[in-house]
């Protein structure tokens, strides 16, 4: 198995005729990822090397049964696009777009939790999910990466792909990659991928790599401590982090001891989680927790 995108995923795109959009969008064809569809107003009619594109997202479901949407359409609009396929009735929406305004992802993220329960939305700013061998919806370098047990989730496009090298090099493989995006209104919290994880039969270990600000690595020690049996070991960049500087990812910032790597830290081993102080000691211990592959 795996968990949010696999071979019965069909995929359509927002923003498919932009330069960005076209080039990952056919990455993720080329993967083996089924592609149906994209979505530009102004180009329906038209089509993306053999993808056709519609006017929206209601003509798009329509005609081709999509299940996945990917967003890269400008940050303005973003949000209302992702509302759009959510109304659609797209069960995974996946925004990669970054610097939407914050009052528009709070908008969005409460707006589909009310009204449209059953879509997931993963993102904003986000790297997308890669499960390998099966299909890839997002920016994530697949070649990095092969079929396994262990699934990862991560705030850090950039962590993701680090700390799955890392794996890959101590021989892992993957069930599922997800980035969850750096933003202070993820569409989906740690708690949300690990629940799935904790669920599916190809995971094994869960490896979360997290960051400083906010508090969703406490809150995710909270929730394995008392619901996950799988091993997990996570990773919190931003130990050497000055006070009140925002890095990277909007909503990677602390103020006094809140949100500080050390802290975050120390409440995850609290809660009988291993941390490494790098990606490669990450990988270290999760060969201590499941053994070299096989």
């Amino acid at each position: 198995m795996s968990i949010l995108v696999d071979n019965d995923t069909r995929l359509a795109v927002a923003g498919i005729t932009g330069r960005e959009g076209s080039f990952h969008t056919l990455n993720n064809r080329a993967y083996g990822t089924n592609v149906v569809g994209g979505v530009n107003p102004k180009k329906a009619g038209e089509d993306v090397e053999g993808i056709p594109v519609f006017a929206d997202w209601k003509e798009t479901v329509a005609q081709t049964q999509a299940n996945t949407a990917m967003i890269f359409v400008p940050p303005p609009f973003a949000a209302q696009s992702a509302l759009e396929a959510a109304e659609a009735g797209v069960a995974l929406v996946v925004i990669i777009t970054e610097g939407i305004p914050a009052h528009d992802e709070l908008k969005l993220y409460n707006q589909v939790k009310r009204d449209f329960p059953n879509t997931r939305i993963v993102g904003p700013n986000c790297p997308g999910i890669l499960s390998p061998g099966k299909a890839n919806v997002g920016i994530i370098p697949a070649s990095f990466f092969k079929e396994g047990n262990v699934g990862v989730v991560s705030r850090s496009g950039t962590l993701t792909y680090q700390i799955g090298n890392e794996l890959a090099q101590k021989g892992f493989g993957n069930s599922t990659i997800v980035g969850i995006g750096g933003d202070p209104v993820p569409g989906s919290s740690f708690i949300d991928i690990i629940e799935l994880f904790e669920r599916d039969d190809q995971t094994d270990l869960i490896v979360m790599s997290g960051e400083i600000g906010g508090s969703a690595e406490e809150e995710a020690a909270e929730f394995i401590s008392a619901n996950v049996s799988k091993p997990v070991v996570a990773y919190i960049a931003g130990f050497t982090a000055p006070e009140g500087k925002q890095m990277g990812h909007a909503g990677a910032i602390v103020s006094g001891s809140a949100g500080t790597a050390k802290a975050k830290a120390e409440a995850l081993e609290a809660a009988g989680i291993r941390v490494g102080r790098t990606p490669t000691q990450t990988a270290e211990i999760a060969m201590e927790l499941i053994g070299a592959p096989a």
